[in-house]
């Protein structure tokens, strides 16, 4: 196994430029995962690596060897698709050794191969049959099976579980990241889910219109973010943001009922602000001035959706079953060491 180092990777279609100048270490066996809204790049740069796409400049390494120039199949990765791509006239045995056939590898090892990986994957009851017999979660996985059996340095998977419904996304979450404890392999893969991204990876790279706007092991990204859009994204529920004023060393935030804390040292005097704070931080309290619109009742977790006096949006996280009545005005409290500070035009975070 390999890891992957991208250093200063630019692509171009023609003079439009998708993606920036792109530093990242991804180190051997580690399970990273690109994750970003629709149009980010992530994709992109996933076939980029996988030689699926040019690279206008900068340099791709996997392992010890410059890639950038290579074809595909030199590359040593195999990639795992959004479709599943499976022949419909071939049995599961046949979908998953086809590739080492048509490389003239002997029946024998592909046998051998082809049988290790139905064994990590749990395909040894269907490998007779043809596609159209599988479910949606067996197809996945026959699928990643064609890739393990190639024996590549790298595993790149592009979005493979969008197409499954709720219950089998969480059920091949829970096969891919048992594989990668298994064979141990690096393994690179691109979702816009960031529940996926929490879950999956050992390092999330958090990508924006083609620029990396954070790396770091998900709690970290979770508990640190370097800036709003980061600490918008990873959380669901997204984090909450109300316009602030920072005056005489304090800040006074309207959406949260007027209340004052204490400003970061590295603020100024009429700095605008944007204060952070995640649902599960914030209460249903005595008082008012807190419309409730809507509270969605889960069983063990509950969401209130509020409007504050003056406007702002606002999502409480609950593990109560009592809801405040919908059109009630309510209070709302929070432990003021849970706030997090942004700069108000440009988004990074004040520490």
């Amino acid at each position: 196994m390999s890891g992957v180092a991208l250093s200063n990777v630019v692509k171009k279609y023609g003079a439009t430029q998708v993606i920036h100048g792109v530093d990242l270490q991804i180190d051997d066996g580690e399970f990273c995962v690109f994750v970003g809204p629709s149009g980010c790049g992530k994709s992109t740069l996933l076939r980029m690596v996988a030689g699926l796409e040019e690279t206008t400049s900068g340099k791709i390494e996997i392992g010890p060897r410059d890639v950038t120039v290579m074809d595909p199949a030199e590359r040593g990765v195999a990639m795992v698709f959004q479709t599943y791509a499976l022949y419909p006239h071939m049995t599961v045995e046949e979908n998953m050794g086809f590739g080492l056939k048509m490389t003239g590898h002997p029946a024998a090892e592909i046998k051998e191969k082809v049988g290790e990986a139905s064994r990590v994957l749990k395909l040894d009851d269907y490998l007779k049959r043809k596609p159209k017999a599988l479910s949606g979660g067996q197809r996945q996985r026959v699928a990643i099976g064609r890739a393990i059996v190639r024996g590549p340095e790298v595993f790149l998977f592009d979005e493979p579980l969008s197409n499954l419904d709720a219950e089998l996304r969480v059920e091949m979450r829970v096969e891919i990241s048992r594989l990668h404890q298994e064979i141990g392999a690096t393994m690179i893969y691109v979702t816009h889910d960031q529940v996926e991204a929490m879950t999956l990876a050992d390092k999330i790279v958090v990508l924006r219109a083609g620029v990396i706007e954070q790396v770091g092991r998900p709690l970290d990204l979770y508990n640190d973010p370097d800036n709003q859009f980061v600490a918008g994204f990873i959380g669901s529920p997204a984090m909450n943001f109300f316009a602030a004023q920072a005056a005489g060393g304090k800040v006074t935030v309207p959406g949260l009922g007027g209340v004052e804390l204490q400003a970061p040292s590295a603020v100024v005097n009429d700095q605008k602000l944007t204060v952070g704070v995640r649902p599960n931080h914030l209460r249903i309290a005595e008082g008012e001035g807190h419309r409730v619109e809507l509270s969605e009742q889960l069983g063990g977790v509950a969401y209130h959706y509020l409007t504050a006096p003056d406007g702002s949006r606002i999502i409480v996280e609950a593990h109560e079953q009592a809801a405040p009545a919908p059109g009630s005005s309510v209070g709302i409290s929070f432990d003021i060491e849970n706030a997090y500070f942004f700069d108000g035009t440009s988004g990074l975070r004040i520490r």
